[in-house]
């Protein structure tokens, strides 16, 4: 018999969140992960919040929220906050009951500013790193490392002379009217970063990845990833002008060492990696340079005993899958372009989407093991 619709929908329905979602999901397992992390970051959010006042969305809810954001692809807090709404996934995941629906867009942003402008992001990132090392995942011993650019937050019409921003002046009609978009033409003008500067985001800086790439206004990210599985240990975004890789790859071996996160005896890496201070600074701190050679150039420290070993060939294959750990953060992270301006918040966002990927690893081989 053909079934009828019923327009009248009931007065009162009693809906359990718990029982909707299957118990073979995949977000189940994320969830426990980062409940077990902000457990530990309780006596953070106790210093972070006063005793008295109104009360704020919970800190808990605001980095859960920046984690389903990483795994939807959300691009923005307004469309969470409208999704978020009908999404009964979304409101398990952040502990809400369906009668208290989304939070107000504008109320979100700012609540999320508090977790940008501290270092909870890194310390949200670092647990959960720590949580993936006790249940095993990680190795201790064998990491690689590799660099990428992430697009910033400004347009290239914003990158104007320095002069012309000391001295005020700026495009417009004559009557003190400046359009939001100026036409700006700079075909045949030399720009560098000595002599220009972008007025949207100033940490940003004019540069390209290689020969016969464009050159973009971006910020460099610089990433470690443990050998064993994949996972990421460490991402850091700098200048890349100012910072090269090489040196960013040997700060972090040292904080990795200092945290007591790693005792590295290997470290991979492709051929920018192949220069006489980065291949001394690994042998000063006992480490391998298992790094891609470049033809015709002699390293001491990097010869035939090191790049015929079987070690050194298993890393030039495992170190690769970092780029696998890029593409996730640019594609389904969001992270090919950063909506944030300035390091410090671009840095912030890039925890949130690194701990994301991590955390979606260890749901993957939990269930694989």
């Amino acid at each position: 018999m053909r079934g009828r619709v019923d327009h009248q929908g009931d007065f009162l329905t009693v809906l359990d969140l718990e029982e909707r979602i299957p118990q073979n999901h995949p977000l189940r397992s994320i969830k426990k992960n980062v409940d077990e992390v902000l457990k530990r970051m309780e006596p953070i959010f106790q210093e972070a919040y006063c005793c008295s006042g109104r009360a704020s969305i919970p800190p808990e809810q605001l980095l859960k929220s920046r984690v389903l954001m990483a795994l939807f692809s959300v691009r923005s807090e307004r469309l969470f906050c409208e999704q978020l709404g009908y999404n009964l996934l979304w409101l398990w995941f952040l502990d809400r009951q369906a009668d208290e629906g989304s939070f107000d867009h504008s109320v979100f942003s700012k609540n999320y500013n508090r977790l940008l402008n501290d270092s909870i992001a890194g310390v949200f990132f670092q647990q959960v790193y720590e949580l993936s090392r006790e249940q095993d995942w990680a190795s201790d011993e064998h990491f690689s490392a590799d660099g990428t650019l992430i697009e910033a937050w400004a347009s290239m019409k914003s990158f104007r002379p320095r002069e012309q921003e000391e001295d005020g002046e700026d495009e417009g009609d004559g009557n003190g009217f400046t359009p939001s978009n100026a036409e700006v033409d700079f075909r045949g003008q030399k720009r560098s970063n000595e002599t220009h500067c972008s007025r949207t985001d100033p940490e940003a800086v004019l540069y390209r990845k290689g020969r016969g790439k464009e050159a973009k206004l971006c910020f460099g990210a610089h990433a470690t990833m443990e050998n064993r599985n994949g996972l990421l240990c460490a991402l850091e975004i700098h200048n890349p002008i100012t910072e090269a890789e090489t040196t960013v790859s040997l700060r972090q071996i040292d904080e990795l060492k200092e945290s007591g996160q790693g005792q590295p005896r290997s470290m991979g890496g492709d051929k920018a990696d192949h220069t006489k201070d980065y291949v001394r600074g690994c042998r000063e701190r006992g480490i391998g340079p298992h790094v891609a050679q470049v033809k015709a150039r002699r390293t001491q420290g990097l010869d035939g005993r090191t790049t015929r070993s079987g070690a050194y060939q298993m890393s030039q294959k495992i170190r690769k899958r970092i780029e696998e750990i890029f593409g996730w953060m640019k594609t389904v992270g969001g992270f090919r372009k950063t909506r944030y301006r300035g390091i410090e918040r671009t840095q912030a966002c890039a925890s949130f989407v690194g701990a994301t990927y991590n955390l979606v690893r260890m749901a993957r081989l939990e269930c694989s093991g």
